[in-house]
């Protein structure tokens, strides 16, 4: 049994180890709570847990009215708002609720893996060059338009149709990168018009922009492959030249979750909800409120992949600039790790929230492009800068263990205000470049926010991922250029 207390202000938790990396809080532990927690975690991981307030956060998930299973924590877990970042719950529909706070302000922030027709060490040289042309022509920062000018009309036709929109009626990108993204880069339950005016005001200017925070675009080489039959299925090999791109819906999807977090907050009495933290609130899936919501954060996630859809189309010509007209840039895949789908376990139609958590579906799922289904879905996880990134291959298993989730990066150990008391700006971007890893970021306060150190280490987030049976590694990618907001 593990006691989670770091210190005499916050509960103790009395995690009861069910393996090594599995770890579990009855329903009994608290009068309100629906379904037990459930953690993944190592020693050294949950101390980190620990350390903010993530695991009440997650026994106040349990309480949320038609969860079923459990609430669950990935290994790279931390405080967030309502749900943990890192938390995953699944409700019952069409009764169960939906909460904004369990999807994240960001909705559908997300991570796109491209490979390249290039090693590492062939265009070693030219990666400085590289990534000054990626910086010219990707807007980055808070704020920041894109060069896309999307009217109103055609705007809602980027909430409808997601990123095949982009691809088909704007020629920015392939139709065969359309089978290597979740849900086909569409969500159908889309709804413009549940998408407020404000929320496509600060939207309209900003598609093909990276944005500021944790969002990055790295260039990045394979180190290592740990699964040749996965890696040869996803197309990647030792040393090959990749890019992998960081980012959400932007204000779009900020927007539409401050809408309706007012608007369920505002509902809570009508519903006969008493929920132990107002963040939570929530609506049934099936009433107005509930619906309106569904539909337009599917909107902003179909904007999301249309965002990173114009990214790479952006990619692509930088790298065809920089390293030559014959440079192939393909599409391994791309997942969302902000979100809400409904999905099927059972015979029972779920609501699956995962707020900085992977999809994980193993080579059972019908969902998966057919390249794919031998080996299962990649799951993409980012490292802090300057660490590395991995590749996993999601396992059949992942579905009863995790609700096929699995983590989303190395997850915060420490908070923005306290990375930047501790690190230097100027004195990390020194340190990258000493390493090699070309940076672009022009603020020095943006780059100590996102330093190594505010990170938990990667690679022991996803070894416990992998000892719990959600996903295999399949590769590891290192950083050779990191642009950044």
């Amino acid at each position: 049994m593990v006691e989670t207390a770091p210190d005499e202000s916050r509960p103790s938790f009395p995690l009861k180890a069910v393996d090594d990396v599995v770890h579990e809080l009855p329903r009994t532990f608290r009068w309100d709570m629906h379904v037990p927690v459930r953690v993944f975690a190592d020693d050294r991981l949950l101390e980190q847990i620990a350390g903010d307030r993530s695991l009440e956060q997650l026994v106040n998930v349990a309480t949320l009215p038609g969860i079923t299973r459990a609430a669950l924590g990935m290994p790279d877990m931390h405080e967030g708002y309502g749900f943990p970042v890192g938390g995953v719950a699944a409700t019952l529909t069409p009764d169960g609720v939906i909460s904004p706070g369990g999807i994240g302000f960001d909705i559908n922030c997300g991570v796109r893996l491209l490979t390249t027709s290039f090693t590492a060490a062939d265009v070693r040289a030219r990666i400085p060059a590289l990534v000054h042309e990626l910086s010219r022509c990707i807007p980055t920062g808070y704020g920041r338009s894109g060069r896309i000018g999307l009217s109103e009309a055609d705007l809602d036709h980027v909430l409808r149709g997601g990123a095949p929109h982009l691809v088909r009626q704007h020629g920015l990108g392939l139709e065969e990168d359309l089978g290597f993204m979740e849900a086909g880069g569409c969500l159908p339950g889309a709804d413009p018009a549940a998408v407020s005016a404000r929320a496509k005001r600060r939207g309209q200017d900003q598609l093909g922009t990276l944005g500021g925070g944790n969002h990055f675009l790295e260039v990045q080489a394979v180190d290592a492959v740990l699964d040749a039959r996965a890696a040869e299925a996803y197309g990647l090999s030792a040393g090959q030249l990749t890019v992998l791109i960081h980012t959400g819906s932007r204000g779009l999807g900020h927007q539409v979750c401050t809408d309706y977090v007012k608007l369920m907050d505002e509902s809570q009495k009508r519903f006969g909800f008493r929920l132990p933290d107002r963040q939570l609130a929530c609506a049934p899936l099936s009433s107005a409120e509930g619906s309106a919501y569904f539909a337009g954060m599917c909107a902003a996630a179909n904007f999301a992949w249309a965002n990173r859809q114009a990214l790479t189309h952006r990619v692509r010509e930088a790298i065809g600039r920089v390293l030559g007209p014959e440079a192939k840039v393909r599409v391994v895949y791309d997942v969302a790790h902000n979100i809400a789908k409904l999905e099927e376990y059972d015979g029972r139609t779920l609501c699956v929230h995962r707020k900085g958590a992977t999809r994980a579906f193993g080579p059972a799922s019908t969902e998966l492009p057919p390249a794919y289904r031998a080996v299962g879905q990649p799951v993409l996880i980012p490292g802090s800068m300057g660490t590395a990134s991995y590749v996993l291959a999601g396992r059949d298993d992942a579905r009863e263990v995790s609700l096929g989730s699995a983590c989303h990066g190395a997850g915060r150990a420490l908070s923005r205000t306290a990375a930047k008391r501790r690190v230097h700006g100027d004195v990390l971007r020194k340190e990258l470049e000493a390493k090699g890893i070309a940076v672009h970021c022009p603020s020095n306060a943006e780059l100590a926010e996102e330093a190594p150190v505010a990170y938990k280490d990667v690679d022991r987030v996803v070894d416990v991922v992998a000892r719990a049976g959600i996903a295999r590694k399949v590769a590891r990618l290192v950083p050779l250029g990191v642009l950044k907001g």
